[in-house]
């Protein structure tokens, strides 16, 4: 049995606690064992979680250690490499409600959630946050560190790079490419290409200046 620890104790650390509860393999190949966060007081008003196991910079993995993310944007990163850099090993939350199609794949370090859908032939990478009710299409390639909020609809063949945000609700069209580190604003439909560290919005999303 192997024991997770899960990066970051804040709002959506607690997010991940329960969503790990309910996530392949949980009580079968792996436990929950705690929290690191450099806020070591993070859980001091919440009764009913795991203890933190000591901040991020310190913590030594053992053995049978295996690491999710919880946090966002560029802390993200530093965290996991941070614990990479001490040859930890970080999993794959799946809900048990995902549905992957034929010939999908997947790297580590990914969080799919409830009733998500990835597609035949689709291909995902690493450290990837994708929450509720996120469909990914057939043939869609989706890089690293991304994150899609609950929604978001990847249409057949999108390619999203790395670093990219999608907030909730948002639509990407066949084939449409999101590039390196742009956001694409909730509620969006995109129709064309996003290029790198741009945002867009609106229905069709249009760069904001």
């Amino acid at each position: 049995m192997k024991n997770l620890i899960i990066i970051g104790a804040g709002g959506m650390g607690r997010v991940v606690y329960d969503l790990a509860k309910e996530c392949v393999g949980y009580n079968e190949t792996f436990m929950i064992k705690g929290f690191i966060d450099d806020n070591v007081d993070a859980l001091d008003n919440f009764n009913t979680y795991p203890r933190i196991l000591g901040d991020i910079n310190s913590y030594v993995p053992e053995p049978e250690d295996l690491f999710i993310c919880s946090m966002g944007g560029e802390e993200k990163k530093k965290c996991i490499s941070v614990i990479l850099n001490k040859n930890g090993e970080f999993l794959n939350l799946i809900h048990t409600t995902v549905r992957i199609g034929t010939n999908a794949t997947y790297g580590i370090g990914n969080i799919f959630g409830p009733y998500s859908t990835i597609a035949s032939d689709a291909v995902i990478g690493n450290y990837n946050l994708l929450q509720q009710f996120v469909i990914i299409g057939h043939d869609c390639v989706i890089g690293d560190w991304n994150r899609l909020d609950s929604h978001t609809m990847c249409v057949g063949g999108v390619v999203i790079e790395n670093e990219v945000t999608v907030h909730t609700s948002a639509v990407l069209s066949h084939k449409v490419v999101i590039k390196n580190r742009a956001k694409v604003a909730a509620c969006s439909l995109v129709l064309d290409v996003v290029y790198e560290d741009s945002t867009v919005f609106g229905n069709p999303a249009r760069r904001l200046k």
